[in-house]
């Protein structure tokens, strides 16, 4: 499956954006989600995800209250609404898919199999 993100750019603090996730080649019921983000000198980290079954969402503890992560089986694409940014969210955010993901693997960036190419959000103080 080929992951297309998109949505990220310049925002000031406090404002929004919602990143998109486009899948294709594969069939988008299948798959769990997650988003990853990555500031300069930093690793990897986990922001939010969801199994196939989209019964629970996950979020990492700093964007919680602020962050929504959700899909579109019929568009066949993954949100994320950030909401209440922050200088901190400042970083290239990443799509990641892998078929039958199981919960406890969501935040584990080595548990996918596909990754979108990423895009850049910066948000100014």
């Amino acid at each position: 499956v080929q992951l297309q993100a998109s949505g990220g750019g310049l925002v000031q603090t406090g404002g929004s954006l919602r990143l998109s996730c486009v899948a294709s080649g594969g069939t988008f019921s299948r798959y769990g989600f997650g988003w990853f983000r990555q500031a300069p000198g930093k690793e990897r980290e986990f922001v939010a995800g969801f199994t196939r079954s989209s019964n629970t969402m996950v979020y990492t503890d700093s964007v919680k209250g602020r962050f929504t992560i959700s899909r579109d089986n019929a568009k066949s694409t993954v949100y994320l609404q950030m909401n209440s940014l922050e200088p901190e969210d400042t970083a290239v955010y990443y799509c990641a898919a892998k078929a039958g993901i199981i919960y406890s693997s969501l935040g584990i960036p080595t548990s996918y199999d596909y990754w979108g190419q990423g895009t850049l959000v910066t948000v100014s103080s």
